[in-house]
């Protein structure tokens, strides 16, 4: 038990030498617009509350939609390998990964030493989240940042809450755009998510609008369906 116990440790210091280095020094390769990494990937100090609130519900399985440059799935690694589960799992879907992305966060991961437990999907999460389903996979949790547009993050969410247990979390970033706020705004109202609070106080948060860029919501226990005839308008 001993040599299990010193080794997880080690993969933990791993994969926080690489999320520093990527923090401190960026990727080994950028896409060619200016500020493109400081642009996409989620701010360090937002990736540690992720990691916190991850480790604090006990988190041993999730799905990440959007990989990018690895900020996020670098501190869910680190969380899942924080945690308790004997065999931490992270599924992770990124149709652009090998074209638009070269690989880059691809190779983060491998380089933390996180290739052992994380698997990538090369499609649009609207064909690999139904896969998973059929699949029977089930996450404790899940972090949504891939597309923004309205009507896929509403069908990332729609197959999220089969594949995310009954009392788990859904995690969204860049809930502070409105797309991304309103498709949530549906689940809120309409399927009893409840937003965690406090979750992410002190996470960055954008002018004008007053909302954290990411934001928690749990997912109801027992799950259910609600009538037709109650649907309630959301904005």
């Amino acid at each position: 038990m001993g040599e299990g116990v010193i080794s997880r440790e080690r993969q933990v210091e791993r994969v926080r030498e690489v999320r520093r280095q990527l923090g401190q020094d960026g990727p080994p390769w950028t896409r060619a617009h200016e500020g493109d990494f400081e642009t996409v990937t989620v701010p360090q100090h937002d990736c540690d509350l992720v990691r916190d609130l991850l480790i604090a519900e006990g988190v041993g399985s999730i799905v990440e939609v959007g990989l990018a440059y690895a900020s996020s799935a670098l501190a869910i690694g680190e969380a899942l390998l924080s945690g308790k589960a004997e065999t931490p799992s992270h599924v992770v879907i990124d149709p652009f990964q090998a074209t638009e992305w070269s690989y880059v966060g691809w190779e983060m991961i491998r380089s933390a030493g996180l290739d052992g437990t994380t698997t990538l999907i090369l499609e649009p999460s609207s064909m690999a989240l139904p896969h998973l389903i059929s699949e029977k996979f089930t996450a404790d949790a899940a972090f949504v940042d891939g597309s923004h547009r309205f009507h896929e993050v509403f069908v990332d969410l729609y197959f999220l809450r089969k594949i995310v247990r009954p009392g788990g979390i859904v995690i969204l970033d860049d809930h502070w755009w409105p797309s991304v706020h309103t498709a949530e705004r549906y689940y809120e109202t309409n399927m009893g998510w409840q937003a965690i609070p406090h979750a992410f106080d002190g996470g960055s948060v954008r002018d004008g609008t007053g909302r954290h860029r990411t934001q928690a919501f749990r997912l109801p226990d027992p799950p259910f369906e609600p009538a037709f005839d109650r649907f309630k308008p959301f904005s």
